[in-house]
């Protein structure tokens, strides 16, 4: 495979990535946090003592922001594994 081939492969590999987290979050930060809120402390069990919407808002977006930052390591570090991109493969 032509290098410029590999390279648009792997810039189409690394947007998707991106846009799935990008997805994650903004639906975890805005859906659950502002939109559903008010639904989510109507249906589901409190977190303690604070209603799930409200503890979404508050910590459970946090956690997930954290969660994704973990996630997009990992997949970017098995990406740049796929495409020869690997630190210590400069020469290659």
């Amino acid at each position: 495979m032509s290098r410029s081939l590999d390279s648009k492969a792997y810039s189409r590999a690394c947007l998707r990535i991106l846009f799935v987290l990008l997805g994650i979050w903004f639906f975890v930060s805005f859906g659950c946090g502002i939109l559903f809120r008010e639904w989510m402390d109507e249906r589901l069990p409190p977190v303690g003592t604070a209603p799930f919407g409200f503890w979404m808002a508050q910590q459970g977006s946090i956690i997930c922001f954290i969660l994704i930052l973990v996630a997009y390591a990992v997949l970017m570090k098995r990406l740049d594994a796929k495409f020869g991109y690997a630190e210590g493969e400069e020469g290659k």
